[in-house]
């Protein structure tokens, strides 16, 4: 074996080592700390005396035609570069043999021809960081994302001089990498070329710590090179439809199969539509009722001419006249017939109107007049009768007159110390649609005379007849409506709740207004006790969707704020800036029927005995 080692002279192999003889017992003899004895040391400067001699001389270089190297025949793989690893951080050798090794000049010598030194040292400095050469233009290397990260060393790369490498740094800042990947990669070195020596400059790199890949924006996280192969298209769950479908099954039911849940998909659209229907033709029917009743009316106009209107205390004596006035006063005589049913106990002068409004208006371009009243007047005004567009801010032709009145009504108060009471712009638009401002001013002030509504309207000075008021509906919801009046007690809500936003505007922001004129003719009829038999009607019409397991829910529905019913009506199609009780299908023919079925219970006399006793000095 070693006689064809000796004959190879280029060969590389090294010779073997001649180690003395010793046997198992004398591996720690105590003569075996002298090593100088033995023929070869591992060191540095021995593996730098073995290159040095097995290494090819400077005059064997690359030809033009040779891709490789040549390496004596100890190299067979066609490597286009030799490279060799000095473990040092610095580039210089930090041992400090105590002679210099064997051979060391020649070795030198070698590698200097055939290698440049790359420091892989961390840069430091004012160093200009490197340029890398742009990788868009080739494909990634499915195992790039997979190649293992160097250990966090400082090494000095050796490459032959013989062509200039691009160095591509594993990782690097966000800054430098996004700026280097924007440049154009140079085109390859050909290996025909490479006989020309060419250095190639000291670079450095940063600190390897993970795997090889890009960095996040941001942050110092690396990121892995990312595959560009096709990426599955991932399902966004449920569609729309199907979140909705089978939600009203019991959890502890297995899921029904396609088909029924079909079927009973089916079978509820066919309801639904049904229903609709339905809702429709009872739509239908009230409007021919409503429309019956307006003729009839229209046909009784000479019976109103002839027996009513010359003295309108005829109805109190004769009952078919009465009733003929439940239905409804002919539109063309409520305003002499509402004049006369309000009366002027007051025994204002028809000048009283004007006199007023001059004082509003001094007061106002004096700028006395209360701003507080001013701001509660306009609130007021925005949400009066907001479908006829009578009353509008802007183009509302009826909005001047109706503030000259409210301003009018305000100075006719102030001298009993009153302000302005929300609701008030609804009586006074209702009154000023029917009849003109100096008539309607009188009939406004007349009206809110009455006790029942001088309470709601008196302010904080009145509270106690208020509250006298809140005993006495209560009394007759107890007496007339047990179930709804024990709902309301269970869930604590008292009329104070509910029966201010009724009494004060009287009805005009709940009902619709044809259901108001109506209430209106009766109620200037009958008094203050109709308002009442009025407000237990609309619970009346109310009690299905009353019982609530939520009393926060039932205030909304009280309030006309109920989100389902809004939701529907949207749905329907129907406007929600009429009255808010609309949404729950409260309309005049609906709600008279109501009223009329309380002739059952109701009496005038158990109104008269709770006022006596709640209200003594009435």
């Amino acid at each position: 074996m070693t006689s064809a080692q000796d004959s190879l002279p280029n060969s590389h192999i090294p010779t073997p080592l001649q180690l003395p003889d010793f046997d198992e017992d004398d591996a720690f003899d105590v003569g075996d700390d002298n090593l100088t004895d033995m023929p070869y040391v591992f060191s540095p400067d021995a593996i730098r005396e073995e290159m040095s001699r097995n290494m090819p001389h400077p005059e064997e270089t690359w030809g033009d035609n040779e891709k490789t190297a040549s390496t004596g025949g100890f190299i067979s793989d066609h490597n286009t570069s030799v490279s060799t690893l000095d473990i040092d951080a610095k580039g210089t050798p930090n041992f400090h043999p105590t002679s210099p090794p064997l051979g060391s000049e020649s070795l030198d010598s070698s590698l200097s021809s055939n290698f440049s030194q790359i420091s892989l040292s961390t840069p430091s400095g004012d160093r200009t960081p490197p340029e890398y050469p742009d990788l868009d233009d080739h494909e990634h290397p499915s195992h790039s994302a997979r190649t293992p990260s160097p250990p966090p060393h400082d090494y000095n790369l050796r490459v032959p001089n013989s062509a200039p490498l691009p160095v591509t740094p594993l990782s690097a800042p966000v800054g430098e990498t996004t700026s280097s990947l924007d440049r154009s990669r140079p085109s390859p070195p050909h290996s025909a070329s490479a006989s020309t020596s060419q250095t190639v400059p000291s670079l450095s790199l940063p600190e390897i710590s993970s795997v090889p890949g890009r960095s996040q924006a941001g942050t110092g996280i690396l990121l892995t090179e990312k595959d560009f192969g096709h990426r599955p298209h991932r399902s966004v769950g449920p569609s729309a439809f199907e979140k909705v479908r089978s939600k009203t099954r019991p959890t502890f039911l297995p899921p029904k199969p396609r088909e029924e849940d079909e079927k009973h998909m089916a079978d509820w659209q066919h309801m639904m539509k049904q229903s609709r229907i339905a809702a429709e033709k009872h739509r239908k029917a009230l409007q021919e009722r409503r429309l019956a009743r307006e003729k009839a009316i229209d046909d009784t106009l000479h019976i109103w001419e002839k027996e009513i209107l010359p003295d309108w205390r005829v109805v109190n004596r004769n009952a078919q006249l009465r009733k003929l006035w439940w239905r409804g006063i002919p539109t063309q005589l409520r305003a002499p017939l509402w004049e006369k049913a309000v009366g002027n106990e007051l025994a204002l002068s028809k000048d009283h109107y004007r006199t007023c409004l001059s004082r509003a208006k001094r007061a106002l371009s004096s700028g006395v007049f209360p701003q507080a009243s001013l701001d509660l007047m306009e609130q007021d005004i925005s949400t009066t009768l907001p479908t006829i567009h009578l009353f509008h801010k802007e183009t509302g032709p009826m909005y001047g007159d109706l503030k000259d009145m409210l301003c009018a009504w305000v100075v006719s108060r102030s001298d009993e110390g009153l302000g302005y009471t929300l609701g008030a712009a609804k009586i006074a638009a209702m009154l000023l649609i029917n009849m003109p401002a100096q008539q309607s001013f009188v009939v406004m002030r007349n009206l809110l005379e009455r006790h029942c509504l001088r309470s709601f309207f008196g302010g904080e000075r009145s509270k106690d007849d208020v509250e006298a008021y809140y005993r006495i509906f209560d009394t007759m919801l107890a007496d007339g409506m047990p179930k709804i009046y024990f709902n309301f007690k269970q869930h604590q809500i008292s009329p104070s709740a509910y029966l201010p936003d009724w009494v004060v505007p009287l009805f005009l922001d709940h009902l619709p207004f044809e259901a108001c004129a109506r209430i209106w003719d009766v109620l200037l009829l009958e008094g203050d006790s109709f308002l009442y038999r009025a407000a237990l009607g609309i619970l009346a019409v109310l009690e299905p969707r009353l019982f609530f397991p939520d009393g926060r829910e039932l205030l909304e529905l009280l309030k006309g704020e109920n989100k389902a019913a809004i939701e529907v009506a949207k749905r329907e199609g129907r406007p929600l800036n009429g009255g808010k009780y609309e949404i729950y299908g409260v309309d005049e023919e609906t709600l008279w029927e109501r009223i009329e079925s309380m002739n059952e219970w109701w009496k005038d006399s158990t109104w008269t005995r709770l006022i006596q006793r709640e209200l003594p000095d009435l």
